[in-house]
């Protein structure tokens, strides 16, 4: 494991639902220090009621300066200029983002006198590379950020390209990420996302106490949680639930979009968001759960951590075409259309929970400590090769590039 650094993660808000990057880091806080970034600078807001909320918020949240999550790891969120266009606008964003992460750094005293990693996960900052003296600079590549709504995609394409081809490790989530920048460089590793399996597994292990919204709810249930954006077809889930009326569907976070027609429906249930820690004991009553995922060029790169989850929780799933979500055919059914997919939860929800253990089993090994122990393994192995003398020094605050030769990295297995 990667042990006594500083790492500085570049990476989207904290205080919300746990993401790939939320797990990682905290798993790699417990042998380093990590400094949280929360960036918004990839996408230029929109003139509407959620983009106006999330600035005044993002806001507040540059007041606080930077922040201590735990022992080992703070988080700051800098002002920047989102999807910055001009060449004079690029500029001063980038000076500006990386003047406040230095000094974020000074702010955690002596944790900031340890060698640096810079790892990012926002496809637009190839221009950190170098400025922080980092020894090593990871890009940790989680979605087709070109097919994002509101993205400026050339300018993203643009600047990933930049990213992929200035970092000196590179990850990818999903074979189709994998696949697609194995193109521009072929030392890619294909690292796919874990799950906190004993958190979830306590859906069948454990007698968890039923939350108070669903002691009234018809089974069967078939299950969702997660943000409600654009890339869930929730059309879909109103005609399977028309088709179905007979069964109970269950969506649990936040709406990001137009939701008025499930509303509607009297065997759909929008509870809103629920709070990580409980979401096991949602899924022990759950008789299956789904991943209604649009069937678009964005959403063929996805591999959504909660399919782990489900499957960590015991439950057959019933899935849109995903890549991904192919690869347990044992317990995940695959629908194209919406009579396929009311089908395919008349197969799920037969199952229930009668196989809990063995479905369970299918990830009982891909824990996010088993995934960050392979990372980091591959790291490590990337600095190795670094001729001695080679290496900056600790001092985060250098206001020089980092120069220094390429590191030598294989093909992965």
């Amino acid at each position: 494991m990667i042990s006594d650094r500083l790492i500085i993660c570049i990476g989207s808000e904290w205080d919300y639902d746990p993401t790939s990057k939320h797990h990682v880091m905290r798993c790699l806080s417990r042998t380093n220090n990590v400094l949280w970034v929360n960036y918004h600078g990839t996408r230029k807001p929109s003139f509407n009621e959620h983009d106006w909320h999330g600035a005044v918020q993002t806001l507040k949240r540059v007041t606080h300066g930077v922040q201590r999550i735990s022992d080992s790891m703070a988080q700051f969120t800098p002002i920047v200029i989102p999807g910055a266009k001009s060449c004079l606008a690029r500029k001063i964003h980038e000076a500006l983002l990386i003047a406040q992460i230095r000094r974020a750094v000074r702010n955690l005293g002596a944790a900031g006198k340890r060698t640096t990693q810079v790892w990012t996960f926002a496809p637009d900052t190839p221009f950190l590379k170098g400025r922080l003296n980092e020894e090593c600079f990871v890009y940790y590549c989680t979605d087709d950020h070109r097919r994002f709504a509101g993205f400026d995609a050339d300018r993203i394409a643009a600047q990933e390209n930049e990213l992929i081809d200035r970092a000196d490790v590179m990850v990818a989530c999903s074979e189709p990420l994998y696949k697609a920048h194995s193109i521009r460089r072929n030392d890619i590793l294909l690292l796919r996302h874990g799950v906190d399996f004993e958190h979830f597994a306590a859906a069948w292990k454990t007698q968890l106490p039923i939350p108070y919204e669903m002691a009234n709810i018809a089974r069967p249930v078939v299950g969702f949680f997660g943000l409600i954006h654009h890339w869930i077809d929730v059309e879909l889930i109103a005609r399977v639930a028309a088709m179905r009326p007979n069964f109970s569907f269950l969506l649990l976070g936040d709406c990001k979009v137009d939701v008025s027609h499930l509303q509607r429906l009297p065997n759909v249930h929008l509870l809103g968001r629920r709070d990580y820690s409980v979401l096991p004991a949602y899924c022990a009553r759950f008789d299956a759960a789904m991943l209604p995922f649009t069937q678009s060029a964005m959403t063929i790169s996805i591999n959504p951590v909660k399919m782990y989850e489900y499957l960590a929780a015991g439950l057959p799933v019933v899935s849109t075409p995903l890549p991904e979500s192919k690869r347990f055919p044992e317990a995940i059914h695959i629908a194209e259309t919406p009579v396929a997919f009311a089908t395919a939860c008349d197969a799920a929800v037969a199952i229930g929970r009668s196989d809990a253990k063995q479905i369970s089993s299918r990830v009982q090994n891909d824990t996010w400590s088993t995934r960050v122990e392979q990372l980091s393994e591959y790291v490590q192995r990337r600095l190795n090769t670094i001729p001695i003398g080679t290496l900056p020094t600790c001092d985060p605050f250098a206001h020089s590039h980092c120069h220094r030769p390429p590191l030598a990295i294989s093909s992965p297995a």
